[in-house]
């Protein structure tokens, strides 16, 4: 029976991948999503210490056996601004650029099955994150060369089993292998292919697919009746090659960082319908050299080891949420996060331009509605505050012309639970 049931889930994850990859994705904390799953979502992606359904499983393996027999489905929306603003006195195109693409979907799912009452197992398929512009004006062409839409399309779904083990009354642990595939497509980038070992993989080559494999590994520690201490730690993910862009990312390859997570949950014994949970998470993008190698002044030609990346550096996240469990039907959550700043310096600005992911705020509020004993349905909306970065790069324009990125975003998540 067990075997009959992951053909299904193998299937449907087939289904979800496809339509996630056939979606181009965004993201806010780097390219990386704030939380994955609308229980998460609804506390601003904090969900390390409390278990947060089947897509919880993502952020902390060792939850697993808490979610027990359950299967789920979530549709995420989001709605991205993102504009360049250029002042005059240089080869970029003067003026207020926006990318067009403003609305995308992005579906996951998976389920997870008690094999005893100490351990459990699960799969389920997730986009980790992504960035996507398109711009109507090449405001790059002046530099040389560019056809127009400019901009860049990068998806990255994750594929995972998870298995966690109850070791005793108050310490779960669990693992999670992981398949990465990510898919990525430029456009207009023509003013660099001089500047790349090598100029005809830079930009206009289409989709190309990239692949790699990772593990994520989670402790949950039941301390007392009111306190909980989580912890996860995602190896960095070594990708194959993109080898239609090789002479963009430096050494061809777009690895996906390592990602450290710690929090705690509180829930006081004279109010056990609230919790408060509070975490802390470490993105580790200046260990990749496609996001850190700087670009101000570029250190290499495009697509060598040192070649140009966007100078990134280590991001620090902060969570606060709450969850109130208002009735046996209703359950309510929210949640703020903080980052911090991702680019190093800035003359990386003008890098940055394909992909201005710059919110540092985000502000949460969602929900959980009992159907019935077996179904729910969960509910969020996540609003990224509008932020911007400002700077200039004579080593790649000639002249310091100013140039200034900003974002800020819209996102609801949706999903249907079905428990057993």
């Amino acid at each position: 029976m067990m075997k009959i049931r992951f053909g299904h889930l193998a299937k449907v994850c087939a289904l979800i991948s496809a339509a996630m990859l056939a979606s181009p994705a965004t993201a806010t904390n780097g390219y990386f999503a704030n939380g994955y799953g609308g229980q998460s979502k609804g506390m601003a992606g904090a969900g390390v210490a409390v278990p947060t359904g089947v897509l919880g499983m993502a952020q902390n393996p060792a939850t697993g056996v808490k979610v027990g027999n359950q299967a789920g489905f979530c549709l995420t929306t989001f709605s991205p601004n993102r504009d360049v603003e250029i002042a005059p006195g240089g080869p970029l195109t003067p003026g207020t650029h926006k990318s067009q693409n403003d609305v995308f979907f992005i579906p996951c799912g998976g389920a997870n099955w008690k094999l005893d009452d100490r351990s459990s197992l699960g799969a389920f398929v997730f986009a980790n994150g992504g960035m996507n512009t398109e711009y109507d004006t090449n405001f790059l062409a002046g530099l040389g060369a560019g056809s127009a839409p400019l901009g860049v399309n990068l998806e990255q779904a994750f594929i995972t089993l998870n298995y966690a083990r109850k070791v005793n009354d108050r310490l779960s642990l669990g693992i999670a292998p992981i398949l990465a595939v990510q898919r990525f497509k430029a456009q207009g980038l023509q003013a660099f292919s001089g500047l790349s070992v090598s100029p005809g993989d830079v930009t206009n080559r289409g989709h190309d697919w990239s692949t790699g494999f990772g593990v994520n590994l989670g402790l949950l520690y039941e301390a007392s009746p009111e306190w909980t201490i989580g912890a996860a730690y995602r190896n960095e993910i070594q990708m194959s090659k993109f080898s239609r862009y090789k002479g963009l990312f430096a050494e061809g390859e777009f690895d996906v960082p390592a990602m450290l997570t710690l929090g705690a949950a509180y829930t006081p014994a004279s109010a056990p319908q609230w919790t408060i949970t509070g975490e802390y998470q470490r993105i580790f993008y200046g260990n990749v050299k496609s996001n850190a190698n700087p670009s101000a002044p570029p250190n290499g030609p495009l697509g060598a080891p040192n070649g140009v990346g966007f100078g990134w550096q280590d991001i620090d996240v902060w969570r606060l949420a709450a969850i109130w469990r208002t009735s046996d039907k209703l359950t309510l959550r929210t949640g703020v996060s903080y980052s911090t700043e991702f680019i190093k310096n800035d003359g990386d600005v003008v890098i940055n331009t394909i992909a201005p992911a710059t919110p540092r705020w985000h502000l949460s509020a969602g929900g959980t509605y009992k159907i019935d004993e077996r179904w729910s349905f969960t509910f969020s909306y996540t609003h990224a505050f509008s932020n911007s970065f400002s700077g200039a790069n004579p080593a790649l324009t000639g002249v310091a012309q100013p140039v200034k990125i900003r974002m800020h975003q819209h996102e609801i998540a949706t999903g249907l639970s079905y428990r057993w």
